[in-house]
């Protein structure tokens, strides 16, 4: 077995000992041991392995070197491609067992980032719902769906958004505390139809966007998961029925107010918004991976947009929660204020 972190020329004898792609998807590389690394690089992602770059000291690297990488750990995050660890070789030992245990959905997120970076925001949604589609059939959901007990589906006595209008604001609170705001596709539903209301009404000049309760959102509602098995319709339902394209749409008028857990679509859609406020204590969170999915409310476009696409890919494939200090570090958030 190669070492946990692999040096350039490490990597190229491997590639001449074994020039068939590897079963095993991902690489850590030293990023600072003084060799030419783009050779190296060049023929990681030529066999299209996942590129964890390590650097454990001096400056950072080239443009052309951090764009070959899926991920930069480096002792802090001062470089905004960075995720900072105490122990560089330690939290590359820890993304690459984070990647083994669900590797076709790591895998497929690392290449969704890739492919949607320079994309439209339209077309980057695309994508995320064709490859969230695809895993939805996998054999790691189903894994996760066979070790969850069954759920009920809770349908809300009352509207699951609340829709208030005052003078040229209109503020959609998401209402369902009772189970954190987990988003439904009632929620869904209700979000889309007040999303509408504001893109027809061009004397709305401000949308904010806040939860009911302790928590904004604790993302999608679990016992609705592997209900729907229409890959298809899921798709279109996604794309032509989901939140994230009219929240983009509207991204210039939107305000999101978020608190408590923010978690999966809870930070995914609010990321469209052009200002994100914390209120009081928050912790974020992109749980997917971990499920055999991929983030599938648009945050793979949404996040990257705030914060690259290696700080996305870390969140996604570890699971990892941030706090506030972290999320206005990163740009996650932009503002803080005092709780309620």
């Amino acid at each position: 077995m190669p070492p946990t972190v692999q040096t350039a020329s490490e990597v190229l004898a491997e590639r001449l000992a074994r020039p068939a792609p590897l079963a095993y998807p991902a690489t850590a590389i030293r990023l600072d041991d003084g060799a030419d690394l783009l050779p190296a690089l060049e023929s990681l992602r030529a066999r299209q392995h996942i590129v964890i770059g390590v650097l454990r000291a001096g400056a950072a690297p080239p443009a052309e070197v951090l764009a070959a990488c899926d991920l930069v750990l480096a002792p802090d995050d001062r470089h905004p491609s960075a995720v900072g660890a105490d122990d560089v070789d330690d939290g590359a030992e820890r993304v690459l067992a984070a990647i083994a245990r669900n590797p076709h959905a790591a895998t497929v997120l690392a290449d969704v980032l890739r492919a949607t970076e320079s994309a439209s925001v339209v077309d980057a949604l695309h994508v995320e719902s064709l490859a969230y589609s695809a895993l939805l059939a996998g054999s790691e959901f189903a894994a996760w769906l066979e070790e969850r007990p069954t759920r009920p589906v809770v349908v809300p006595d009352r509207p699951p958004v609340r829709v208030q209008r005052s003078g040229d604001e209109l503020r959609l609170t998401l209402d369902h505390p009772e189970r954190r705001n987990a988003y439904s596709a009632a929620m869904r539903d209700g979000l889309v139809d007040a999303l509408g209301l504001a893109e027809a009404d061009d004397t709305i000049a401000r949308i904010v966007l806040a939860g009911a309760g302790p928590s904004f959102c604790a993302g999608g509602d679990l016992a609705e998961f592997g209900t729907n098995t229409d890959g298809a319709e899921t798709h279109l339902l996604r794309t032509r029925g989901g939140a994230a394209a009219p929240l983009h749409r509207l991204a210039s008028r939107v305000e999101a107010v978020v608190h408590g857990h923010c978690i999966g679509a809870g930070i995914e859609l609010p990321a469209f918004a052009a200002t994100v406020r914390v209120q009081g204590d928050a912790v974020f969170r992109l749980p997917e991976v971990q499920m055999g999915l991929i983030p599938g409310a648009g945050g793979t476009v949404s996040i990257p947009r705030r914060i690259g696409r290696h700080r996305t890919f870390w969140l996604a494939v570890t699971g990892t929660a941030i706090d506030t200090a972290t999320a206005l570090r990163w740009g996650l958030a932009d503002a803080a204020l005092p709780a309620p």
